[in-house]
C-alpha cells in the first residue's frame, strides 16, 4: 500500500482554518494557566476549570480532524483495499479518546 495514499492531512480549507483558530485559542488558554500557576493567590479550582476548558477545546479539535479523516480516508478504504490498516489505525487512535 502506498502510504502517500492515506497518510496525509486532507482537511478542506475551512476545517483547517477552524482547527488552527481553535489551537491558537488553546495556546492562549495554556499560557493563561501558566501565568495562573505563577500567582500564589490563584485558587486551585480556577486552574482546574481552565484546564477542563482546554481539554474540551482539544476534544473539539480532535473531533474536527477525526470527522475529516472519516470522510477522506475511511469511507474510501474499501476502494483502496486497505480496510484492515484503516481499522487498526482508528482502533489505535480511539483507545486514547
Amino acid at each position: 500500500m502506498d502510504h502517500a495514499t492515506h497518510h496525509c492531512l486532507h482537511l478542506d480549507p475551512e476545517v483547517r482554518e477552524d482547527a488552527r483558530r481553535r489551537l491558537l485559542s488553546v495556546r492562549g488558554h495554556v499560557e493563561g494557566v501558566l501565568r495562573m500557576l505563577e500567582d500564589e493567590s490563584v485558587y486551585c479550582v480556577d486552574v482546574l476549570k481552565q484546564i477542563k476548558a482546554i481539554d474540551g477545546a482539544l476534544d473539539k479539535i480532535g473531533d474536527v480532524v477525526l470527522r475529516s479523516h472519516l470522510r477522506s480516508h475511511v469511507v474510501t478504504a474499501q476502494q483502496r483495499g486497505d480496510v484492515p490498516e484503516i481499522v487498526e489505525e482508528l482502533m489505535e487512535v480511539l483507545k486514547y479518546r
